[in-house]
């Protein structure tokens, strides 16, 4: 069995008063992230998370604590996803949040928007397999701006490139 990889780096650091708090807790249960100084620094070294296991509790502070910000794709994301309290069912401690439904690109485009000094953030990745498979090795590129959402792989390229010489 192949086990595939999308190692990703996000340039530049986010400045974390461009972030709110329900952002930064989603983004960083999506990549890796370091903190450096007043800047976060995200990447994975296996791939962005798109399934996350995230403590209820610190969910809810973290969406509080984001309402004056305004509306954004991680508020809207995150209050379809919480349970009902009314609703007379035990509350779960820990919910498990599927990504699949949106991306972490449009976290970040929010962000992006609302910065003064963000014009962009790229995304790049690898693709990278375990074994020495002809769909597990390439890459892709993105350009995330206030207005919109670019990229290309190393499969787009290579289609561009062969229509080039291709009779």
């Amino acid at each position: 069995m192949a086990d595939y990889y999308t190692p990703t780096v996000l340039q530049p650091s986010i400045p974390d008063a461009d972030m709110t708090p329900l952002e930064r807790l989603l983004l960083s249960q999506i990549f890796d992230a370091e903190c450096d100084g007043e800047d976060w620094y995200f990447f994975s070294k296996q791939g962005p998370a798109d399934m996350l296991d995230v403590e209820r509790a610190a969910l809810e502070a973290a969406l509080a604590a984001s309402e004056g910000a305004g509306e954004s794709v991680a508020n809207s994301f995150v209050k379809e996803h919480l349970p009902d309290p009314q609703s007379g069912a035990p509350l779960p401690s820990h919910l498990d949040l599927d990504l699949s439904t949106t991306s972490w690109e449009f976290i970040m485009q929010d962000i992006v928007r609302r910065s003064p000094t963000l014009r962009y953030v790229s995304a790049v990745s690898s693709f990278t397999c375990s074994r020495m498979r002809p769909d597990g090795f390439g890459g892709a590129v993105v350009v995330i701006a206030a207005d919109k959402i670019i990229g290309k792989s190393t499969s787009d390229l290579l289609e561009e490139f062969i229509a080039q010489v291709a009779p």
